[in-house]
């Protein structure tokens, strides 16, 4: 087992309902097969418990805990709560993200704006933060941050774009500030997936049918014409996890079928 008596939190580890399986689940699912103990994060505790009940189902260790990430009491009580039942921290996994309510640059909100850069980034940095200073004193530790290859190539809305290149450069200064403590810190870029998160929403906001959604984007994609699922950002969050990546820090790595490499 690739990740055999780590503690790892997944932060975003339920998901909305749906025929596939979210980044979320999958990356906690994942985790604990591959040995970990996770620590299961939602800020819908019950969505939180369901990916539980599903790790157990499988004979894996998991607990839950409900916590909004845009405020920062509930983002320390995530470290703290870690500590208290596993004693350590060993990986922090970093998956809560939204588009919904983006737009163009000339019709975006302000208020609009700062809802999501407090979820996409500010949760994020205040995540990392806390979890960071309990690495320190470990001198071990893994952060992996969930971005998007929207921070590197066209999109048509600006904050979420925005809010994924911020998250690649505070990955990277992390990555940077805490190398000395033997902390490693990397970015997966996921590109178009397929998973309720993409599928349904668009499909209710469209009111339109999911499987010419999927067709759609499946398009898309260099690789097979044929979107990633969420076990394969999960497969490279466990890489990146494992001891098999020591060596890897400050990485940004893509997930995306191909789609970054275009050029032109």
């Amino acid at each position: 087992m690739r990740l055999k008596d780590k503690i790892a939190i997944v932060v975003g580890g339920g998901q909305q309902p749906g025929e596939t399986m979210g980044n979320g689940r999958a990356v906690s699912m994942r985790f604990a097969q591959e040995g970990a103990q996770v620590l299961v994060v939602d800020r819908e505790l019950g969505l939180a418990e369901d990916t539980v009940a599903m790790i157990a189902k499988e004979g894996g260790s998991a607990t839950a805990l409900g916590a909004d990430i845009t405020d920062e009491a509930q983002c320390k009580a995530i470290a703290d709560i870690a500590m208290q039942r596993y004693g350590r921290i060993d990986v922090l996994h970093n998956n809560v993200g939204r588009s919904k309510g983006d737009r163009p640059v000339v019709d975006m909100e302000a208020d609009m704006w700062d809802e999501l850069m407090a979820m996409n980034l500010k949760g994020m940095f205040m995540t990392c933060k806390h979890v960071l200073r309990i690495m320190q004193q470990q001198r071990s530790g893994v952060i992996l941050n969930i971005s998007s290859i929207s921070s590197i190539c066209d999109g048509q809305t600006v904050t979420y774009k925005t809010s994924k290149g911020a998250v690649n450069t505070l990955t990277h200064r992390i990555a940077m500030e805490n190398a000395e403590y033997g902390i490693r810190a990397n970015a997966i870029l996921p590109g178009l997936m397929d998973t309720p998160m993409a599928i349904v929403r668009r499909a209710q906001e469209r009111g339109g049918d999911p499987e010419v959604i999927r067709a759609e984007r499946n398009a898309k994609v260099p690789l097979n014409q044929q979107m990633g699922t969420a076990w394969d950002v999960a497969n490279a969050a466990v890489f990146l996890a494992s001891d098999e990546a020591q060596d890897i820090t400050a990485v940004e790595l893509p997930v995306d079928g191909g789609m970054s490499s275009r050029i032109g």
